[in-house]
Parts: C-alpha cells; sequence; structure tokens
C-alpha cells in the first residue's frame, strides 16, 4: 500500500500507527523525507469529566482533533490518510473523522 501513498509539502501523508494502548499519528513530507507533526495518546492525560479514563476510541478522536488543529498551524489543510496495515474501523476511523470535522481534507 505504502508504494500507492506519497506525501508532499503541500499535501503530507498522515500516517497513523497503533499500539494496545496508544495511538501515534504524524505528517510526514515523502519528498523531504521530514516529519511535520507529531502527536500521540501518550503525551496527554486524558481523563472524562466524571475522572474516569476515556476509552481508547475517544482518546483516538482527541488525538485526530489535536493533529488536525497542528496541521492548521502549519497552513495544511489537504492530506493523504495511510492507515498502514489497519482496518478502517475503531480507532483508525475515529482520527479520521475527528481530522475531517476539524477540517483536514483526505
Amino acid at each position: 500500500m505504502r508504494t500507492k501513498i506519497h506525501g508532499t509539502g503541500d499535501r503530507p501523508r498522515l500516517t497513523v500507527q497503533k499500539s494496545l494502548r496508544h495511538v501515534y499519528v504524524q505528517l510526514v513530507d515523502d519528498i523531504q523525507g521530514k516529519s511535520l507533526a507529531l502527536i500521540s495518546s501518550v503525551n496527554f492525560p486524558f481523563a472524562s469529566a466524571e475522572g474516569k479514563p476515556l476509552s481508547k476510541t475517544a482518546r483516538s478522536a482527541l488525538v485526530g482533533a489535536k493533529l488536525a488543529a497542528r496541521a492548521r498551524e502549519l497552513g495544511i489543510t489537504r492530506v493523504v490518510f495511510d492507515r498502514n496495515h489497519n482496518l478502517y474501523h475503531g480507532r483508525i476511523k475515529a482520527i479520521a473523522e475527528a481530522a475531517r470535522k476539524e477540517g483536514l481534507e483526505f
């Protein structure tokens, strides 16, 4: 799949990696070989209003929204979505939908 997906400076690749507990989302410019932004659920202590921890899907949606906000700061509005080997459901879908809601175009 990676042979078909390439990111540029104008339209970087939004790549998603996930582990059992966390998600890692980054914007990559493949032409220059640089990572433009990286957001992960490791660095953010996400908790709900009741003080209980959020579900992994809810945390993933927050990570997607934060990455979209960071992309806006960098002047990026369009991206190429690279879900790696993951199926488009659950946490991957939550990241994509939250990023779209915040204004990123896939």
